[in-house]
């Protein structure tokens, strides 16, 4: 019997040390962080990376979220949707899960309907499901900042503006190489669109994913001769892009990519042949903004850096560590509701996304002066700001033109309207009333 006793203690002292990690961790915001570093995607997907990782380290060395510590995991995706998906499903039961950023659009796809029922919130900054942007229907989807509607609709806009109006579009040629996937096809309604009211012939030619091999799409831009090339690639599908229209001789000054198409990592092995080339900027980039500064100073000056040093205020860096910004202001805006200093749930954090009001007296008070705008969200509207500007590749380094484009609204809404209606009826979901949408 005292062996027995003796057993049963030894048992139940383990247990509490068993329990003790997991106990802890519920103390903490847990931030979940899907990464490719490997793969061909991994020079764009890396640096991404780094800046979130940074991005923690850096609220950490201040103190956290009103005192509550950030921690997190990273999963290797390789951009593999199903690799995607087994990440999310072995990382969803950690406890204090924050939201998931799959960055990419195809994991958003397969991801849509599993968070609806796991009731964890999915941040998509400038990518994913455009439609998402209506929240009365996608209730757990926050295309943060844009989409790749108002993209395609800022680059028609730009071009529009370059050839003297949007009259002036009629009977041009624009020719769209895409990546053969969710991500690539995305634009192509809104694109539809602006061709039927702006008069202009559109083409698309797809390129098999990872974009290693285009030279019989570059064959058809030769053949085609169109007047303006919109690029919506990712990873060496961008290089590759532009060193074949050096090779056939398509002018680079009439190139214009997205904003995932607009990063160091696209251009670096192109070189001063990509001179002219231009892409859409969602942020920023460079060492001089205050949040980059505090980074160098409090993360990597004390050896805590995730990445290379000369890496930190690049493009793509930049952005993970503006998309890591607002999902820490959705738990400093959720806890102002539901408790400071406490650790938030999903549900909890999908409210303070829903409720992001971010004046430029805060982004200032942040440090992210002159790297993104504004952003106000709502049950309505889970992206908050629909503007980006153009930036030119000079040789050597990224040239920011000042002025922002704000996508129209009157052509995206009524598109966004009646994909998520569609959405709705196929998934059999009613749209959100106004008491669901205080909750």
């Amino acid at each position: 019997m005292k062996l027995k006793s003796i057993a049963l203690a030894i048992a139940a002292v383990s247990a509490l040390v068993g329990a003790a990690p997991a106990m802890a961790q519920a103390k903490e915001q847990f931030f979940p962080l899907l990464v490719y570093r490997t793969g061909p995607y991994a020079p764009n997907g890396t640096p991404w990376a780094n800046g979130k990782q940074d991005y923690i380290k850096l609220v950490n060395a201040q103190g956290g979220v009103n005192g509550v510590k950030l921690t997190f995991e990273e999963c290797e995706t390789g951009y593999a949707t199903d690799k995607g998906v087994e990440c999310y499903e072995r990382l969803k039961g950690r406890p204090g899960v924050t939201l998931f950023d799959p960055q990419a659009t195809g994991i958003t796809f397969a991801l849509t309907d599993k968070v609806t029922t796991d009731k964890i919130p999915l941040v998509t900054l400038g990518y994913g499901l455009s439609a998402s942007q209506d929240g009365n229907t996608f209730k757990w989807n926050f295309p943060l900042m844009g989409s790749y509607w108002t993209a395609a609709d800022i680059l028609i806009q730009h071009i529009a503006k370059k050839e003297g109006g949007m009259d002036k579009l009629k009977g041009k040629k624009i020719t769209l190489v895409y990546h053969d996937s969710p991500f690539g096809k995305e634009p192509i309604p809104l694109l539809q669109e602006r061709a039927k009211l702006n008069g202009f012939e559109l083409s698309l030619i797809p390129v098999t994913a990872p974009g290693v091999e285009q030279k019989s799409a570059w064959l058809q831009v030769r053949q085609q001769r169109p007047d303006y090339v919109l690029l919506w690639g990712w990873g060496v599908m961008n290089s590759t892009a532009l060193k074949e229209a050096v090779a056939t001789g398509y002018p680079r000054e009439k190139m214009y990519g997205v904003w995932w198409a607009g990063a160091e990592p696209d251009v670096k092995d192109v070189g001063a042949n990509a001179k002219g080339y231009n892409a859409l900027a969602l942020n920023g980039s460079g060492t001089d903004y205050k949040v980059i500064q505090d980074i160098l100073k409090q993360v990597h000056d004390k050896g805590q850096g995730t990445g290379p040093r000369d890496e930190v205020g690049s493009v793509l860096y930049t952005r993970g560590v503006m998309i890591q910004m607002l999902s820490v202001e959705a738990v400093k805006r959720a806890q102002e509701r539901f408790g400071k200093g406490k650790v938030m749930t999903g549900e909890q954090v999908r409210w303070g996304l829903e409720n992001l009001a971010l004046d430029q007296k805060k982004l200032d008070a942040l440090g992210f002066t002159n790297i993104v705008r504004p952003i106000s969200t709502s049950c309505a509207d889970h992206m908050g700001s629909t503007s980006a500007r153009i930036e030119t590749w000079d040789g050597a380094k990224w040239n920011i033109a000042p002025d922002w484009y704000q996508a129209d609204e009157q052509i995206i809404k009524p598109m966004v309207k009646a994909a998520s209606d569609k959405y709705a009826a196929e998934k059999k979901l009613s749209r959100r009333d106004v008491a669901d949408c205080s909750l």
